[in-house]
């Protein structure tokens, strides 16, 4: 599937792209059904992947952000510089505990790529969260 860029997307933002892509297809989503991937860049340079993971609870649901910061975090990654996300079908806006988790491992100039329409968006953290909370 092509993407196509606009707000100057670069080879970097695509390739995340495409992992999002990769890893929405474990995407577990059987009461929304709306598969979503994430995939990200740390500054030291490790690409970490996630998909949506629900849960008939609702509220234990984890969202493929979420997923791929938390697999970062685990192995030791503190510095997130972008991160990519994708659905099967819709826009794929992060929702708001998902940016709030962002801005406590990325810099508010950091890059979010959100797939709409097929077409990347990109945008600084600040853009989509200008008020996160932070201690």
């Amino acid at each position: 599937m092509d993407i196509k860029l606009i707000n100057k997307a670069t080879a970097e933002d695509i390739a995340l792209m495409k992992e999002a892509r990769k890893a929405m297809k474990n995407s577990y989503s059987p009461y929304s059904k709306f598969p979503v991937g994430a995939a990200l860049i740390t500054d030291s340079g490790k690409i970490f992947t996630g998909c949506n993971i629900e849960n008939a609870s609702y509220g234990a649901t984890n969202c493929a952000e979420r997923t791929a910061i938390f697999k970062a975090v685990s192995e030791g990654e503190r510095k997130i510089r972008k991160i990519a996300i994708v659905a099967k079908k819709g826009d794929a806006y992060p929702c708001g505990v998902c940016r709030q988790v962002m801005s406590e491992f990325m810099d508010k100039n950091d890059i979010v790529l959100v797939e709409v329409n097929k077409e990347i968006k990109r945008f600084r953290l600040e853009e989509i969260l200008p008020f996160a909370f932070e201690l």
